[in-house]
């Protein structure tokens, strides 16, 4: 019997498959290879506060209330409910266990690298050069951040369903649905409830409409028989931007929710703070530094300070000029080269919600946000390269041995870099000693030794504001932690430095009465107190605070006005609870205070006090049983709690009798 082609689709088939496997298994061995430390790593200590360690909501797990929650918060000046969701679900698995939140950011780094090369090779059906694009994806040194940092798991979760989307598309170009379309809308919603950054994915999907799905025709080459024909591709061409009206609602919807969740937070610098002029400097200039760093990535930091109106002239005018010439040149190759206009667009275009034109921070750039944006440049050099050695003799050769140089060079630098992300302190030292003036990463830093040596940290403090001494971030840190150094007249000049820059800055004015209650001058205290509260009325601890002081002056009536506003901003306030109780309990008004302490035990289990109190109330009542059933439970808490343990010998005595 003869060999078929049938038997020959069957063997290239079984070749191709095989082909793809070996790819995944590479591609996956390399992540794990280069990633594996960084299950040995800690949380930074930057943003991993708010979406973990100190994220009361996510530590709660996934409940009810913290579904409602991750849906309707703008906690850290962003809507990402999908990215809350994944970080309680963490919680739930590996609790406070780095290790385990690192795992998954990795797992996510995984699947999107093997996603890229599927759709890739998908569109094009170039096996090695969709390889390639996928490895220089796994693998480059400007997606650590991305990888190592647990607070951007915002940035692999949200990739893992851009590429879904991308994917489900492909699958809508190749037989039309409603329910293909629907599964596109359905991955693009996930996508922008995990980071908005997707919000330009349906630019992207017009760009690979030109290219590799070349659904676009140009009308120089339409040479059709028929006017009828002529007009169905025209149809068929203005059907590809139509389709894509849905996305861009969800668009406009995205952009809307989180304008209003960054200003919530204060997050949007005004132009007054960053000029118009010197946002888009830095824009262009980041432009080119971003690619210069994906060819050569030196000098990587955890964050970059803004230069302002600092940048020199040449820098601009030649960022501009490069721009400019790369854009022309993507053009004039298109017909030729498709992939050069499309993925210098994509790398353009997918980092315009980040490069600084509504400026949020005060980072100029940020590694992070190339995590999408160099896929683009990577499809420019994947395809370019192959070209390049096209003409050559052994073209396999040399593309094989230039690929090999460039994966190993960039997996070794990947594997130095993330030695920075070991701990907070190994970041922000490397920071400072690759970036200058950095002022940001002199007060993390101190930070990070805040606990470890505060002399140190006391040290970087102060460095941070020789470079900006109108950060008021470092005068807040140094003047708390001189506090804790007990060097009241430091903290008090620091603090009141920051209240002249920023009169509403209510922790400083909390500090400063903290210090003042230490020194024993509580009008002074009671001042910081009232002037917090004209700003923030609801701020239950400080009308708890104020009650507290008032009450120690013997000013009872406004200390019972104020407790009563705290149980009404936070009807859980154990303290205001029993601190109600003993006022109540001095003036004869026995059954609210019983009410009080019974409250404060039901929100705070472990408050002895309240139990001795509601045993001294029953005592007095003559009820013995029930009294000795209170102190009993304040010993079983606190077996050293003297006073408990004096009134249970009494009751005991007086049931002997």
């Amino acid at each position: 019997m003869g060999y078929t082609r049938k038997d020959s689709r069957v063997k290239d088939h079984k070749h191709i498959l095989f082909n793809l496997l070996l790819v995944i298994l590479c591609l996956i061995t390399g992540i794990v290879v280069v990633y594996i430390k960084v299950q040995n790593f800690d949380f930074i200590g930057y943003d991993d506060e708010l979406y973990v360690t100190k994220n009361l909501h996510v530590q709660n797990g996934i409940t009810p209330e913290g579904i409602k929650w991750a849906f309707t918060t703008f906690h850290s000046a962003n809507w990402h409910p999908l990215t809350w969701l994944s970080h309680m679900l963490d919680y739930e698995i590996y609790g406070l266990d780095p290790s385990g939140h690192h795992w998954t950011n990795i797992e996510f780094h995984v699947a999107n690298t093997v996603l890229l090369f599927l759709v890739f090779f998908i569109m094009t059906k170039a096996l090695w050069k969709s390889a390639f694009v996928a490895a220089l994806f796994a693998l480059h040194p400007l997606h650590v951040e991305s990888v190592a940092w647990v607070a951007e798991r915002k940035d692999v979760l949200s990739t893992f369903f851009g590429l879904l989307t991308v994917a489900a598309y492909c699958r809508y170009v190749k037989k039309s649905s409603t329910t293909n379309y629907l599964v596109i809308i359905i991955c693009f919603s996930l996508g922008l409830m995990a980071k908005p950054m997707l919000v330009t994915l349906p630019f992207v999907l017009l760009l690979l409409d030109f290219w590799p799905l070349k659904r676009f025709q140009y009308k120089r080459d339409f040479y059709l028989k028929s006017e009828k024909v002529n007009n169905d591709v025209i149809k068929k061409q203005q059907r590809m931007i139509l389709e894509k009206i849905p996305l861009f609602i969800l668009v406009v919807i995205s952009c809307i929710v989180t304008f209003f969740a960054q200003k919530s937070e204060g997050a949007i610098k005004t132009l007054e703070t960053l000029s118009l002029k010197s946002r888009v400097a830095n824009a262009l200039v980041s432009y080119v530094n971003y690619v210069y760093k994906t060819i050569w990535p030196h000098k990587l930091a955890v964050i970059y300070p803004h230069p302002g109106n600092t940048l020199p002239s040449w820098q601009i005018i030649g960022a501009v000029l490069l721009i400019v010439a790369a854009c022309y040149g993507a053009i004039c190759s298109a017909k030729k080269y498709p992939y050069i206009p499309v993925g210098l667009f994509w790398y353009f275009g997918t980092l315009i919600p980040v490069i600084g034109l509504v400026q949020v921070g005060d980072q100029a750039m940020a590694d992070r946000y190339t995590y999408i944006p160099l896929i683009g440049i990577f499809i420019v050099v994947a395809w370019g390269v192959s070209d390049l050695f096209a003409k050559w003799r052994y073209q396999k050769l040399f593309f094989g041995t230039f690929v090999a140089i460039i994966i190993a060079a960039l997996a070794s630098k990947t594997f130095l870099q993330l030695r920075c992300w070991e701990n907070a302190v190994t970041l922000f030292e490397h920071a400072i000693k690759v970036t200058e003036n950095n002022y940001h990463a002199y007060n993390n830093l101190g930070t990070a030794l805040g606990t470890i040596d505060p002399d140190r940290a006391i040290a970087y403090y102060k460095e941070a504001l020789k470079i900006n001494p109108a950060d008021g971030f470092a005068l807040y840190n140094l003047g708390t932690i001189l506090i804790q150094k007990k060097d009241y007249h430091g903290a008090i000049v620091y603090l009141n430095k920051l209240l002249k820059l920023d009169p509403r800055h209510i922790d400083a004015r909390n500090n400063l009465a903290k210090i003042f209650l230490l020194q024993s001058k509580l009008d002074e205290a009671i001042s910081q107190y009232r002037k917090i509260l004209q700003i923030d009325s609801d701020n239950a601890d400080v009308n708890y605070n104020l009650a507290y002081v008032l009450s120690t002056q013997g000013k009872l009536d406004e200390a019972v006005l104020l407790y009563n506003e705290t149980l009404r901003i936070d009807p859980e306030y154990s303290k205001a609870h029993y601190n109600l109780g003993n006022i109540c309990l001095n003036q004869g008004k026995t059954t609210e205070a019983f009410m009080h302490y019974a409250k404060a035990i039901k929100f705070k289990p472990d408050l002895v006090q309240a139990y001795n109190k509601i045993g001294l109330i029953l005592f007095k009542q003559e009820k013995y049983n029930k009294a000795k059933v209170f102190f009993s439970k304040a010993l079983k808490i606190d077996p050293g709690f003297s006073e408990a343990s004096c009134n249970l010998d009494v009751v005991r005595e007086r049931m002997s009798k």
